[in-house]
């Protein structure tokens, strides 16, 4: 019985959403947010609704997966099977998120995760109504356009930024490398976020005295013929965030290593997969913060327009065992080797 009339009031609530949003015309905008339940049914103190969430992630490798299991857990610790979760993986490619993200419009979901910068954009441009909610997205500003950047994106969307401090692993490429004269920057070109890294980075290194030089890569298929180049031309090559490259380590690893070429990695993953050392974060904790915000969002009815882009709270300086000891590279005392911080 109680599940038959939970059934007839899903039922009415869906008529009349439907009617109200064919008072307002049939504009992509609307279409776009027309079964989407408002702030103030989702947030009633003890109901019982399931939200629905779905999830875009933009690669399947360690650090987006990573930031997905944090979000998942924190908002299954908080609302049990009150929440379902829809997944969709591009494979790496941006064009993916796309059907992704309108499949989630079509499912009339409640809030998207967009896990990486590819689904941030994709989601940005596909409603404007729906929250949405990025994680493991490096820089805000430069992902969506953004001038005069204030730490708060506005609008439907807000999220976790996955970018460790850019002049202290500058500074950690000098610890190690005092007397490396040059540093290939070696990114994906496609990226946004991978591209202002490189620039924040290499104006640091410079004012330090090396002579850096960028060495970008367009997709996957040219990534081995550009590493031998950084690698014939560098000391030491750093490797920002960067998708492409998290997804392509061990392509990497396979050029710089029989080269005796060390890497500084953006992130922990691409450190594990072909780096020596990295300032990294936790994207299990990023992805944590972010179903934080999106339990307040869902639960609390935060306001997400005004909720600024949050951070990881700490670093950790890393390195990798294996490749220190094949490169015969000795790291400092308080560096973690990567494996044992847990």
């Amino acid at each position: 019985m109680k599940k038959k009339l939970l059934a007839l009031l899903t039922t009415s609530a869906l008529v009349l959403s439907l009617a109200a949003c064919g008072s307002q015309g049939n504009s992509s905008s609307n279409a776009s947010s027309s079964g989407s339940r408002s702030a103030a049914d989702l947030s009633q103190p003890g109901n019982d609704l399931v939200y629905t969430i779905g999830i875009c992630q933009l690669a399947p490798h360690p650090a987006l997966d990573s930031a997905t299991q944090g979000f998942q857990d924190k908002l299954t610790e908080k609302l049990g099977d009150r929440v379902k979760f829809i997944e969709g993986n591009a494979g790496g490619e941006a064009n993916n998120c796309i059907p992704i993200v309108d499949g989630f419009i079509s499912e009339d979901v409640d809030l998207i995760l967009a896990n990486a910068t590819a689904p941030l954009q994709t989601a940005a441009s596909a409603t404007s109504e729906i929250p949405i909610l990025g994680t493991s997205v490096t820089n805000y500003a430069t992902a969506l356009g953004i001038d005069n950047w204030t730490g708060t994106v506005g609008g439907n969307i807000s999220g976790t930024s996955d970018l460790a401090p850019l002049d202290q692993q500058a500074e950690m490429l000098h610890e190690l490398f005092p007397e490396a004269k040059n540093v290939g920057l070696l990114y994906c070109s496609g990226e946004p976020n991978s591209v202002y890294q490189v620039e924040v980075v290499s104006e640091a290194l410079t004012d330090m005295g090396y002579t850096c030089t960028n060495f970008a890569f367009t997709d996957v298929n040219d990534i081995a013929s550009v590493t031998q180049s950084a690698c014939d031309s560098s000391d030491v090559i750093y490797i920002p965030t960067d998708n492409t490259a998290a997804n392509n380590t061990e392509t990497i690893a396979n050029v710089v290593l029989p080269a005796g070429i060390p890497v500084i990695a953006g992130e922990q993953g691409i450190c594990s997969g072909c780096g020596v050392a990295t300032l990294s974060i936790s994207y299990y904790e990023i992805g944590q913060m972010a179903g934080e915000m999106a339990y307040d969002i869902l639960v609390n009815g935060a306001d997400i327009s005004t909720m600024a882009v949050q951070t990881a709270p700490t670093v950790t300086k890393m390195y990798n065992e294996a490749n220190c000891g094949a490169l015969n590279v000795t790291p400092p005392t308080d560096y973690t080797a990567i494996g044992s911080e847990a």
